[in-house]
């Protein structure tokens, strides 16, 4: 039986550092940020979806999403928000699920799901065990700023649309404090990969 786990944290708390980790250990991710990219391609039934609900004024020159636009209208209205989310969460689930069968059926002994929204989209049912990313909230703050060229407040906007990485981390399996280095989440990582039997 393959070990389906799930990567989530919060915004800016390295979860995408940690994600290329599995990499480095030749573990198979489906990244969720990049499927929810791809479903909103051109000519994808979501993005048609998106266009008709949102308009073409959320569209760059070349016809693609401009994602930022789109982003500043969804963040200050919750029910546009859960609009779009109502439009593109359906496609990514779908589309992730056909590349972990994809994998499985090449003979992988794990598979991660890497969901940001794991919890807040009530996906825990796909995983079997689930691997929180944490840091604290100042660290979040900060590298959110510097990453992002937000001010405090569009940050903490974004942070408050999540569950908060504390409650998370209470509900996981296991946790990665990313608060250090790379290299001390590196052998956390290590360290629970092999508690659960997978290196």
């Amino acid at each position: 039986m393959a070990l389906i786990i799930g990567l989530t944290g919060s915004i800016a708390s390295g979860k995408s550092t940690v994600s290329l980790m599995f990499d480095d250990l030749n573990i198979p991710v489906v990244d969720a940020d990049k499927v929810a990219r791809e479903v909103v391609y051109p000519g994808e039934p979501a993005y048609e979806a998106v266009v008709k609900e949102f308009g073409e004024g959320i569209l760059r020159k070349d016809g693609t999403l401009d994602r930022k636009h789109l982003g500043s209208i969804v963040f200050s209205n919750k029910r546009k928000l859960e609009t779009l989310n109502g439009i593109v969460h359906p496609a990514v689930r779908k589309r992730m699920m056909e590349k972990q069968e994809e994998i499985l059926q090449q003979g992988a002994n794990c598979v991660v799901l890497d969901i940001p929204l794991l919890y807040e989209s009530e996906l825990t049912h796909l995983v079997d065990k689930i691997l929180v990313v944490y840091v604290d909230e100042d660290v979040q703050l900060q590298r959110l700023m510097k990453r992002d060229g937000f001010t405090e407040e569009e940050a903490m906007q974004r942070i408050n649309a999540q569950f908060p990485v504390k409650k998370k981390a209470e509900l996981a399996d296991a946790i990665i404090n990313n608060n250090g280095d790379k290299y001390k989440s590196f052998e956390q990582l290590e360290e629970i990969l092999k508690d659960w039997k997978i290196i």
